[in-house]
């Protein structure tokens, strides 16, 4: 320890010399007195084991850089053993994952988490997939990762470091109509991404841009997904424009759509509908203003005025307030009690009656709006103040003024008096009723008068002095009706829709709404686009029939009335506008092939084909230029035409003989005009000199079909010497050889080719001819394909109920601005006394005025902006007179029968004419005829038309002799005629008598038929009837009828049945039949042979039932017993087993079975000895029951040998039995029930 210490120690040397010599002597005295108290053995063993040892010390000097570095060597080893103890490599984890957080917009936020893994995984932070640069926004972020604990810091946490939701709406309602009374729903599917639990947008509705609140006309619900508007009990307040609008954090999204509401049936026909939009204003302790809006129809005739009602909240009594209907809409309505809460509701008044009431207004409280600190008591009230006209017309006035400053304590009324201009008298007009509110509605004053009004406070206290009176008020209307609003305007928009603009009133300051109507064109029916009036001049009418064309018209409405109707559009076609035409349509590309057909001394003529591309818009036309050429210098290019050339050919003029020209053409659409066409060949300007004609041109194909094409051709502008005398045409397929297609040369324009192959590409190309010659050929066709495509249709013809003939072609394949072209041998129709052409939408229909051979030909439509849609049909000589005949039918229908008018007898001698209609209307009727006079229904004849049936019926209660002669059924049925008669002359009325007689001497021989319960004999009649007397005779002796002897009428059939005969019932037996006219009489001899097979038949039915017996069995004990029995009965019977009188059920030891409705059986397996007993198979229909009974007996095997001694005996009795060997065997029978004999 000296040691030690010297070295780490250097003190001065006086001070070390005392130092050391003061532990030498204290070092000694302790050894001194150590060796004192141990003894010698202890100090011999410390001094054998203990050794002197030197220490030394060396100091090196470092620096600080060096001690540090080797400091953070040691910390990080020490680390890494910490961290990493197996020295192996692990993926990186999270041991703790950040967490959500949901915290203030503009406070400080941090983020933890821990990971683990080695090597030392690198922490890097993410914002919506995008990797977040600390570094780059350092006023935002601060990230740190110590000791794999990695955190973000944010400064002032926006919304746009959480999650960015995208919000968007599917399923989105749209237009809606509805009717007064009804509910309607509207929803939409909102989807917000990305999904974070117990987050949810804020869902938000509006009605024309105001916010809507739960409340019993309006329900919301929010289901997480769909948000859904219900809309309970539809009023016209209702109409207007729905938005729904989700809005979360990161922004909103909307969408929006129209809600119109009809009105609802009225009781009467031309009553108006109800008025709307019931409001109160100015409520006051015994006074309220009600507003309403005047509904869009008047009904069937003008509206004189309308009827105010309130109710009491709590109550369900309805008050009316006004008992003079008033023409404004706005009334002062008095009398409430303070305190109290009222709704109203108002009706409209024609002269049809009063409409259905409006929707209730909300509730309102009488009361005092003023709360302001009452002065001390038994002060006289000062003078109201601001006295002033609200409102004034001829039937009432409306003051209203501010409450005196000085009032006490209590509360105040006032006293309203008046004064006619020209006097001096003040009249108090409420003497006996203070007004409570600073408002007073004054009734009863002299229209066309002028008067001055002022009014006095009163409490306790005293009444005050009067307030400055007004200017003089003359009692009538203030407010004028508006005026018309400005031209109309109609725009398409979709194929439901139009929008329409208007002009705005003059009176737009105090105008409340307009109203805009509709009218299909032609059919002078108005019908009102809106139930609740719009502010703006523009609206959008929806729910229009597409292919309609509208006109429109607008009327203004305010407090006041309605103002007169604007003028009416101008017919809008409502049709869907091809949008994306309209939005965005390019330029066309130039024309193709520029071409010269004809040339002459100062004159060319040049045709040219439509370009490919049109530019998602119609062609309007072409722009043509030209240029000479001289050598090698070309000049400027000239436009040759400033109006637009709408064909493909064009005649150039004023051109110098001798010159060479080059032309070019510019197409032009909706966007612009394209560039040049590349430049014609350079051609001379001079004669031509050929002697054939040029080349037809402008080559068009029409209804291209998978076998045929027709092709159209404008003749060639040059001729030749001579006129052109005919057409040939060519075709090849696309890589083939030009052949001809007809063998003569047509004069027409056009033909149809025919015999094409399906899927094959053509051209084609034509040639004119005169007395010369042929001429060359014209331009080959575009390339044409063999094929019918889908949605083809054809032109139908068609005979409507009025006979009319017409052609019918439909186009499904309609775009804007497309229109039907119909022509007549492919000219276009000029003559339009022939033919009338009617389209809607896209149908198209050509009448036939007045269809005669005239009209014959070939008709074709062609459908322009298209891909060429177009049809046509031959109308020959034969087809027109099937035609006619057709038409003819459809004009003047007969009325077709099913069965002709018969005729037949009944009882009591009854006669029945009739006769079935096959096909005819509710509106048919009947004209009975008898000899050409016209018979009506009475006692003689019964009539009867069973429009269900169509049968026909006249009925008579008896034949006479005047009765010869022609009945006849004239039917009528709108314009159909049908007529059916009966001859009943001489050997008709011989044969009708001969019948009534008949029918009585038309009874059957008596029969015989035996059955289980006895015998009975039968005869048939044609027609029994009640009044037929019928007696039985036994032994020419009248039978006395028992239980046993019973007779009857079954339909058409007498009988007489005798159950259980016996020997006595042999003898003669007959029926007597009499019809108070004549009598018939039929014997039956049951004795001899007929007896005999009769009682036999009656016996082996009645006894025979069990044919065959199911024997009996005895069975060895564990072995299986099979017993089946064969079963017959009409109807089929129904089975069942019994055992010791105890029906027996299927199950795993008894198995019974029927099959095929004739085989019974029942199966015992693993018999045992509690199997033996007495068994029966019962059979059983609605004719009786029968059963086989057997006795099966169980034995051991030992008495087997015993048991055969026994043998089997069969003998027909209700109970046998019988041994049976000892094993697996099957016993069969047969039962018979009775059945329908």
């Amino acid at each position: 320890m000296l040691r030690n210490h010297l070295h780490s120690y250097h003190p001065p040397l006086r001070d070390s010399i005392s130092l050391l010599s003061h532990l030498a002597t204290q070092e000694l005295m302790e050894s001194q007195e150590e060796l004192k108290e141990e003894g010698l053995g202890y100090v011999v063993m410390r001094n054998l084991f203990s050794r002197e040892t030197d220490h030394k010390i060396r100091v090196h000097k470092k620096s600080r850089s060096i001690s540090m570095r080797e400091s953070a060597e040691r910390m990080n080893m020490e680390f890494r053993k910490k961290m990493n103890l197996d020295s192996l490599t692990h993926p990186a984890e999270f041991v703790v994952k950040p967490r959500g957080q949901t915290v203030w917009e503009g406070k400080d936020v941090t983020l933890h988490c821990t990971v683990a893994g080695w090597p030392k995984p690198r922490v890097a932070w993410y914002k919506n997939n995008v990797l977040i640069d600390a570094k780059a926004h350092p006023e935002k972020y601060i990230t740190e990762s110590n000791y794999n604990i990695a955190k973000i810091f944010f400064f002032f946490f926006c919304p746009e470091h959480g999650v960015t939701f995208r919000t968007t709406i599917i399923d989105k309602f749209g237009v809606a109509f509805g009717r007064e009374g009804e509910t309607t729903s509207l929803g939409c599917v909102v989807i917000v991404y990305p999904t974070v639990k117990r987050y949810q947008p804020e869902v938000v509705w509006y009605r024309n841009g105001v916010v809507l609140a739960p409340s019993k006309w309006v329900q919301m619900h929010w289901s997480g997904k769909q948000a859904t508007l219900t809309l309970v009990h539809l009023n016209k307040e209702d109409e207007g424009l729905y938005t729904l609008r989700v809005n979360t954090k990161s922004g909103f999204d909307t969408h929006s759509a129209y809600v119109f509401v009809r009105d609802a049936d009225v009781e009467v026909e031309g009553l108006p509908v109800a008025p709307l939009d019931v409001r109160c204003h100015d409520a006051n302790k015994d006074y309220v203003v009600v507003t309403w809006k005047q509904p869009a129809v008047e009904g069937s005739s003008p509206i004189l005025g309308y009827f105010i009602d309130r109710c009491e909240v709590g109550t369900q009594h309805w008050a009316q307030c006004n008992d003079t209907p008033v023409k404004y809409a706005r009334f002062p309505v008095t009398g409430l009690v303070e305190g109290r809460s009222y709704v109203f509701r108002v009706r409209a008044l024609n002269r049809s009656g009063v409409s259905h009431p409006s929707r209730v207004s909300d509730p309102v409280v009488a009361m005092d709006p003023s709360d302001r600190a009452r002065l001390r008591v038994g002060v006289v009230p000062g003078p109201p103040s601001d006295l002033a006209v609200a409102e004034a017309t001829k039937s009432y006035v409306v003051l209203g003024w501010n409450p005196p400053v000085q009032r006490g304590h209590e509360g105040v009324v006032y006293y309203v008096e008046k004064c006619m201009v020209g006097t001096d008298t003040w009249q108090r007009v409420n003497t006996g009723m203070p007004v409570k509110s600073p408002r007073f509605a004054l009734f009863d004053l002299a229209e066309g008068k002028s008067y001055s009004f002022r009014v006095r406070s009163c409490n306790s206290a005293g009444v005050s002095e009067p307030s400055q009176e007004t200017k003089s008020i003359t009692v009538a209307d203030r407010l004028d009706l508006p005026s018309a609003p400005g031209p109309v305007v109609a725009i398409r928009n979709t194929a439901s829709s139009v929008v329409v603009t208007y002009g705005a009133s003059k009176e737009a300051q105090t105008l409340l709404r307009y109203y805009i109507e509709a009218s299909v064109v032609g059919s002078e029916v108005w019908v009102p686009c809106n139930n609740k009036p719009v502010k703006g001049t523009r609206f959008e009418c929806h729910g229009l029939n597409e292919g309609d064309k509208y006109v429109f018209r607008v009327k203004a409405v305010n407090s006041a009335g309605y103002s007169t109707y604007s003028g009416d559009s101008e017919a809008c076609l409502v049709k869907a506008v091809l949008t994306h035409v309209i939005s965005c349509p390019a330029v066309p590309s130039p024309p193709l092939t520029v071409t010269m057909v004809e040339r002459v001394r100062d004159c060319m003529v040049v045709s040219w084909r439509a370009p490919a591309n049109t530019g998602g818009a119609d062609i309007r036309g072409y722009y043509l230029d030209y240029r000479t050429v001289k050598g090698s210098i070309k000049s400027q290019w000239r436009e040759i035409n400033v109006k637009i050339i709408t064909g493909t050919t064009y005649k150039v003029e004023n051109l110098k003989e001798n010159t060479l020209y080059e032309f070019q053409v510019r197409a032009v659409n909706q966007a612009g005009i394209s560039e040049g066409s590349v430049p014609s060949a350079a051609t001379e300007c001079k004669e031509w000199t050929v002697a054939v004609p040029g080349p037809p041109h402008g080559l068009r194909v029409q209804e291209v079909r998978k076998d045929s094409v027709v092709l159209l051709w404008e003749p060639p502008t040059f001729d030749g010497r001579g006129a052109v005398t005919g057409y040939y045409v060519d075709i090849k397929e696309e890589k083939g050889r030009w052949r001809g297609v007809q063998d003569r040369s047509t004069k027409q324009t056009f033909m149809k080719i025919t015999g094409l192959k399906e899927g094959k590409s053509y051209m084609l190309r034509v040639h004119a001819k005169n007395v010369v010659g042929v001429g060359g050929p014209s331009k080959t066709s575009d390339p044409v394909v063999a094929q019918t495509r889908p949605g083809t249709n054809e032109i139908v013809v068609d005979v409507d109920d009025n006979g009319v003939i017409s052609l019918i072609f439909e186009c499904s394949q309609m775009a804007q601005g497309s229109q039907f072209v119909w022509s007549k041998d492919y000219k276009a129709l000029t003559d339009t006394s022939r033919l009338t052409v009617q389209t809607v939408g896209g149908k198209s229909r050509a009448i036939f005025n007045d269809p005669s051979l005239e009209d014959l030909g070939t008709y074709s439509c062609f459908v322009t902006n298209t891909d060429g849609v177009s049809a046509s049909y031959t109308l020959t000589e034969e087809g027109l007179k099937r035609l006619l005949e057709i038409s003819h039918e459809h004009q003047y229908p007969i009325i077709p029968f099913k069965s002709e008018m018969a005729v037949e007898l009944q009882e009591k001698g009854r006669v029945r004419f009739w006769a079935q209609v096959a096909k005819f209307t509710s509106n048919c009727q009947v004209q009975y005829i008898f000899n050409d006079n016209i018979i009506t229904q009475g006692k003689k004849y019964t009539m009867n038309f069973d429009k269900s049936t169509g049968i026909i019926e006249m009925f008579m209660d008896s034949l006479e002799v005047t009765d010869e002669g022609t009945f006849t059924f004239n039917l009528v049925d709108g314009k159909g005629t049908g007529r059916t008669s009966l001859v009943l002359i001489e050997e008709g009325m011989m044969k009708l008598h001969s019948l009534q007689f008949n029918w009585t001497n038309s009874a059957t021989e008596l029969k015989v038929e035996s059955t289980e319960h006895g015998i009975i004999l039968s005869t048939n009649v044609v027609h029994y009837f009640d009044e037929l007397r019928v007696g039985w005779l036994h032994k020419e002796s009248k039978i006395s009828y028992s239980d046993r002897v019973q007779c009857g009428v079954t339909g058409e059939q007498l009988w007489l049945k005798i159950k259980e005969p016996t020997n006595k019932d042999k003898g003669k037996y007959s029926i007597d039949i009499f019809d108070g006219k004549a009598n018939v009489k039929k014997v039956l001899d049951l004795t001899g042979k007929i007896w005999e097979e009769a009682f036999e038949e009656f016996q082996r039915l009645n006894v025979g039932v069990v044919l065959s017996a199911l024997p009996g069995a005895f069975v060895c004990i564990s072995q299986s017993l099979n017993l089946t029995g064969n079963v017959w009965g009409d109807p089929v019977p129904e089975v069942s087993w019994v055992k010791n009188d105890k029906q027996l059920v299927s199950d795993d030891h008894y198995t019974l079975k029927f099959e095929h409705g004739k085989f019974a059986s029942m199966t015992i397996a693993a018999v045992t000895a509690t199997d033996s007993g007495k068994y029966a198979l019962v059979v059983k229909n609605k004719y009786g029951t029968e059963a086989g009974e057997f006795t099966v007996s169980v034995y051991f095997p030992e008495d087997e040998a015993e048991k055969k001694d026994l043998g089997s005996t069969a003998f027909y009795s209700k109970a046998r039995s019988a041994a049976v060997p000892c094993h697996d065997h099957t016993d069969k029978g047969r039962l018979k029930v009775p059945g329908n004999m």
